[in-house]
């Protein structure tokens, strides 16, 4: 029998009301020796907290859940109490001297809720990024996960893969038999099949870790053309020094915004050009290296040109002249960092770039996954060239499949993923 564990599931700091999670088997009995009085098996009331010397601690709304209908899936029990730092110690202190409690480990809640098959490891996942996320996008993206859009391909998948390796596994049975269907071309219409969805998921897994993770859109140009400035004005705040002095900037640095819903990272970063100053040159060195490694660039120019720049503009980065309230100018993307002139526009295509690279983004949002699918993609291909009337290559083509069924199993956690847990939730707080 495990453990009962409970922690603070809100959050920490003063508040109208805090919650403490306790679950475990004979949770709600437990909990009876506090508030002196049965309480409901699946319900709600309103119970007065004791400590064990039956003193008063607070009055509080208990809720309970019965096993396998609670969130962990095991008995749980939330003590709703009033929100200050003393009840809700108080409260703790006293769980901690009830024997057979604990305080919960670092995501131990929903560890157990994987355990119990309340969420597969990709719903874990999209818990995890739903608790991090910062903008719409993100939140959008985590939904997706944590409702388990990328479960269901998966399991989508085992099913044909499954049945491509029955009607392989028949003939091997029955090899002393007169088969009378050819099974190959169902089995290589399943497995390309399979290989269709993968390659789709795979291309648009890139996308969507982005998503998750937020862009890199880096400013560059030459020196004194306005970046630091144009920064600090898209950040609201001084973030970065100026001044008339070219090369000021030596460093990168890095300011995060939401720019319609999308988790950015803007770079300011040193002034492009040859310089015989050994430490603007490694600042100009580092600029390029982060430049060349961003999402997007925003080049800032004098007249529209990058002709002689020290980095070439792609299809996907914005060119913008600087510095227009100095000059007479009737370029469309013109900008003033001082002014704030031409600063929406910018904005705008910016969101609308980060648009378009996010189109194709799956329900694959990590590097796990896509180095399983990848994985699987390759036994799959090494399967279908063994695809055979031969005895001896049909088993091989299915040891081929198992493999990627292997694969794709562990995307969901269903095998070969424990020495993942303990770091996936240890990124969890307490009471989760």
């Amino acid at each position: 029998m495990s453990d009962i564990i409970f922690a603070l599931a809100s959050a920490k700091g003063r508040a109208g009301v805090s919650i403490i999670r306790i679950s475990g088997a004979n949770s709600i009995c437990s909990l009876e020796k506090l508030v002196k009085k049965k309480l409901p098996v699946d319900g709600r009331c309103l119970r007065k907290i004791y400590d064990l010397e039956n003193n008063i601690i607070d009055e509080t709304l208990i809720l309970t859940f019965k096993e396998k209908a609670s969130f962990t899936g095991d008995e749980v029990v939330e003590i709703h109490c009033h929100g200050s730092t003393a009840v809700v110690s108080y409260i703790l202190r006293t769980l901690s001297d009830l024997r057979g409690l604990r305080i919960a480990e670092p995501g131990e809640f929903t560890r157990r809720a994987l355990e119990n098959g309340k969420l597969d490891l990709t719903q874990v996942e999209g818990l995890a990024d739903l608790i991090e996320s910062e903008t719409e996008a993100q939140r959008r993206l985590a939904m997706r996960s944590m409702g388990g859009a990328l479960s269901k391909k998966v399991q989508r998948w085992r099913i044909d893969l499954i049945r491509a390796v029955s009607l392989i596994e028949a003939t091997i049975d029955f090899a002393d038999e007169d088969i009378p269907v050819d099974v190959t071309p169902e089995v290589l219409e399943l497995i390309n099949k399979t290989q269709t969805d993968l390659k789709t998921e795979i291309q648009g897994s890139f996308a969507a870790e982005r998503i998750r993770e937020g862009f890199e859109v880096a400013i560059v140009g030459a020196p004194n053309i306005g970046k630091s400035t144009l920064l600090n004005a898209l950040a609201g705040r001084d973030a970065a020094i100026t001044s008339d002095i070219a090369g000021t900037t030596r460093d990168v640095i890095e300011v995060k915004m939401d720019i319609d819903g999308y988790a950015v990272t803007l770079l300011d970063t040193a002034g492009l050009r040859d310089t015989s100053d050994k430490i603007e040159k490694i600042g100009v060195d580092l600029a390029i290296s982060r430049a060349e490694k961003a999402d997007l660039r925003v080049f800032i120019t004098q007249d529209g040109s990058v002709t002689g720049s020290m980095l070439t503009p792609d299809k996907n980065d914005i060119l913008t002249i600087g510095k227009c309230d100095l000059i007479n100018n009737t370029k469309t993307l013109a900008i003033s960092g001082k002014t704030g002139d031409g600063l929406d526009a910018l904005l705008k295509e910016i969101s609308l770039k980060l648009t378009n690279l996010s189109i194709g983004a799956q329900t694959a949002t990590r590097e796990r996954h896509r180095v399983a699918m990848i994985s699987a993609q390759k036994y799959l291909d090494a399967g279908k060239l063994l695809v055979s009337d031969e005895l001896e290559l049909s088993e091989l083509a299915s040891s081929e499949f198992h493999q990627g069924i292997q694969c794709l199993s562990s995307l969901i956690g269903s095998v070969g993923v424990e020495d993942l847990l303990d770091e996936i939730f240890s990124s969890f707080c307490l009471g989760k």
